[in-house]
């Protein structure tokens, strides 16, 4: 292996102010995010205020960096470039506030007194120079983990130290690691964090019971994967009140917070996590597995203490009361979504074949909860919830995690099932904590809120043009959640159609991401003006946060000042977008490795995105997504239209959109950076 030619630019700080620059003109100083390329160049995400203008990204070429890499927050000036046709803002870095703290990962190379990481990553165009006092124990050839601490401005390259040896190259132990470690994720506990949680009591105590509502005499189960190790929610049923016409429904979630005291050393670790993380082979916990997998887990026959919110519905099923607290349950029995599934088919009274007995009046309660969770759905979808169901990819490994199948998961009735309760509950705790309103003020307590704010304007209109070249019109609206309805309309129209994909893909990309804050904006995708995250403490520090809360104000406390929590939410929404690109990470990785005896091979496929470079391609059946490059469609010269999404063909008028049904060949699979490339075939 040798070692790339690190590039040459000029690492010279230039002094800001409003200036003539080499090319144009100083219009603005902004500061922002880097996104680098492998190619060299940048472009910059900037940071506005709320309620102000957005800014398009500016470009950054990589003579103009200054040293700066990706995920650097930099300060940048920014000028319209004279020599570019489509006068896009461009700007040079003045300098770095913050540089990135998530590691690079790379194959570890010694060549004589020198060692370097030769990077993998998209966005890392240079190898990475490390002292050799600074090699944490790798050896020549390991694959290792390395964060920049410096530039080297005279020979203009990174300077950087090992922050951990993953292991040997293309060992699914060692690449799963990798995935975790560009991400900044942790996959091992601290030893005093292990010890402190193998270390708490495994018998419930009477004094733990007390107080709490007692359930284990109530039909209850839990409903979760067929591979899942951890059951942090049950459902309970029974008939209630007079005559029996009542029904209550309790959600039952472990309670982490009568383990894990605030503050800390389990309590520090988890909220520096966030989250579990689900990669295609394991699960990373937020918690050791002492909590996550025994004392927080709802296993059958077992005694286990929960924060619970239960209902009472009557027979046209509208909830007639709610309480939460805290309670003791024993579930009854555990079962898969297919198990629950082959009892909704069955259908009332009638029996069930499945590999495992399930109790009578576990059917029972699965039937009566299926026709109260159709309900929920359908006045979900009335207050203008948008209905994107969009399919998810399972991909099924073996013992050494080499990936033998890849499937579309089939979304059960089951599934929904479980989702509308945990919606129900995590909607009515937080209508529970907005009624305690301060007297004086008349406003809320401090609460932990899970929003998705309104797509904007521009967006939508640009969303509505988008659809209009397919031939679609969508009214306009004089309110988001009339545009939601719009949206719904337009999502049946084309559930079966090709550009379906392209459509939900657009759609999603047109709408903010949620996130949580103490500021309550409602939730558009769910028509909920007010909603929280609850029902999962064991694998989310922001439920475990509202679990504190909802305990605190319902046994009289007083309101908590705001304080340090907005940042908290900020951290925890940061958390979980790392874990879901890592997620996806792994995905592709296996993706990519299920591909590479296949090289050659056809496939039947439907284009779901244009870039200027090409157009990426998924397959049907398994969701495989690869590129087909415009440098390879050698036929004809091809330009881009960004509005429109398509590659037309300046001498055939051959087109290319998005949604359309397309035949290719598997040319490369590139583990290292998780890419299929693809050739069309037709």
């Amino acid at each position: 292996m040798s070692v790339k030619q690190t590039k040459k630019y000029s690492g010279r700080k230039k002094k800001s102010g409003n200036r003539k620059q080499q090319g144009g003109i100083n219009q603005a100083e902004y500061e922002g995010v880097l996104s680098m390329t492998r190619e060299g160049y940048a472009f910059l995400a900037v940071q506005v205020k709320e309620g102000q203008k957005p800014v398009e990204d500016v470009f950054i070429p990589a003579r103009k960096l200054n040293g700066a890499l990706h995920g650097d927050l930099v300060r940048v000036a920014v000028y319209a470039a004279k020599n570019r046709q489509d006068k896009k803002l461009e700007g040079q870095v003045l300098f770095i506030k913050e540089r990135s703290s998530r590691p690079y990962v790379g194959i570890l190379q010694i060549v004589d007194k020198q060692a370097y990481v030769i990077t993998e990553s998209k966005n890392m165009p240079y190898d990475i120079h490390v002292q050799k006092g600074t090699l944490s124990g790798a050896r020549n050839g390991q694959k290792v983990a390395a964060l920049v601490t410096d530039w080297d401005k005279r020979g203009n390259f990174p300077i950087g130290r090992i922050t951990d040896v993953l292991g040997t190259p293309g060992e699914n132990q060692t690449e799963m690691h990798a995935i975790l470690a560009e991400f900044g994720l942790p996959y091992r506990f601290d030893k005093k964090v292990e010890d402190l949680a193998n270390e708490l009591r495994d018998t419930i105590l009477p004094e733990d019971i007390q107080g709490r509502r007692d359930f284990r005499k109530i039909p209850s189960f839990t409903i979760d994967p067929a591979d899942a190790k951890d059951f942090d929610d049950a459902l309970s049923y029974r008939k209630t009140g007079k005559g029996k016409v009542l029904t209550e429904v309790g959600v039952h979630i472990a309670d982490v917070s009568h383990y894990v005291d605030s503050g800390s050393l389990l309590d520090k670790a988890a909220y520096e996590r966030g989250n579990s993380v689900y990669l295609v082979d394991r699960t990373v916990p937020m918690f050791p597995e002492k909590l996550s997998n025994q004392l927080c887990s709802l296993r059958p026959h077992e005694d286990k203490l929960c924060v619970s919110a239960v209902f009472e519905f009557d027979e046209n099923f509208n909830v007639v009361s709610r309480w939460f607290g805290r309670t003791v349950i024993r579930s009854d029995c555990r079962l898969s979504y297919e198990q629950a599934q082959a009892v909704l088919d069955a259908g009332e009274g009638n029996q069930v074949a499945a590999d495992v007995k399930i109790p009578p009046e576990v059917c029972e309660s699965l039937v009566f909860l299926h026709r109260q969770a159709s309900r929920l759905r359908e006045e979900r979808m009335r207050s203008g919830a948008v209905d994107f169901d969009k399919a998810e990819v399972k991909v099924q490994v073996d013992e050494q995690g080499v990936p033998v199948d890849i499937r579309v998961r089939e979304q059960l009735d089951s599934h929904r099932l479980i989702e509308e309760f945990m919606l129900l509950a995590n909607r009515e705790v937080t209508e529970f904590v907005q009624k305690k309103k301060n007297k004086q003020t008349g406003k809320p307590p401090a609460f932990v809120y899970r929003i998705h704010e309104s797509p904007d304007e521009d967006k939508m209109e640009a969303f509505r043009n988008f659809v209009h070249h397919f031939g679609y019109q969508m009214k306009q609206v004089n309110s988001p959640r009339d545009y939601a309805r719009e949206l719904n309309t337009l999502l049946n129209k084309t559930k079966e159609k090709a550009e379906a994909g392209g459509i939900v893909i657009m759609a999603l990309r047109s709408m903010p991401r949620a996130h949580y804050s103490t500021k309550n904006a409602g939730h558009f995708g769910l028509a909920f003006s007010n909603y929280t995250h609850f029902t999962s403490p064991i694998r989310r520090y922001s439920d475990l946060m509202v679990h504190r809360l909802l305990l605190h104000y319902i046994s009289g406390g007083k309101e908590v000042p705001v304080g340090q929590m907005e940042n908290q939410c900020i951290h925890l929404s940061q958390r979980e977008q790392l874990a879901t690109e890592a997620e996806r990470a792994s995905i592709k990785y296996k993706m990519v490795e299920f591909m590479q005896d296949k090289i050659g091979k056809e496939f039947d496929g439907v284009i779901t995105g244009m870039t200027e470079w090409g157009m990426f391609v998924e397959l049907d059946k398994t969701m495989i997504e690869g590129m087909v490059s415009v440098r390879d469609m050698t036929d004809d010269y091809y330009v881009y239209d960004k509005d429109v999404m398509t590659l037309t063909g300046t001498h055939s008028g051959k087109h290319f959109a998005l949604g359309q049904k397309v035949r290719i060949a598997v040319t490369r699979a590139n583990m290292e950076q998780k890419q299929l490339d693809f050739e069309l075939i037709q």
